[in-house]
């Protein structure tokens, strides 16, 4: 099994910032695309930003300028640093992955259970 975890969500005043981190467990040979999503409540689920397992990055054009994704290959995590946060930041977070757990299999994609992250006025 594959699990995400994601970590680093709260309460931020906007200017503030946050990092969030993801990491991946479990059965895996390889990792491709790595991204974050977030859903603000009664919206539906928006990419943010990916990042591919050569370093190539992919932002939404709300955050660019503010929001960095980055990953650590040997450890399985990616990270999306936010600055200048603004209340329609707030949402709750989501890590997605694409995982090859054999190296004879296809690529699955699994999804983290969520950070919330509050942008306050």
């Amino acid at each position: 099994q594959v699990q995400l975890v994601e970590s680093g969500g709260g309460l931020v005043q906007a200017g503030g910032s946050l990092r969030l981190s993801c990491v991946a467990s479990g059965t895996i040979f390889s990792i491709n695309v790595m991204a974050w999503y977030r859903q603000a409540p009664g919206k539906q689920r928006d990419l943010v930003a990916h990042i591919t397992s050569v370093g190539t990055t992919l932002y939404v054009d709300s955050v660019k300028g503010r929001i960095t994704i980055s990953r650590d290959n040997a450890k399985k995590i990616v990270y999306l640093q936010m600055n200048n946060l603004k209340p329609e930041d707030t949402a709750v977070y989501y890590c997605n992955a694409d995982v090859k757990r054999r190296s004879y299999t296809v690529s699955k994609t699994y999804w983290g259970k969520g950070t919330q992250v509050t942008v306050s006025s």
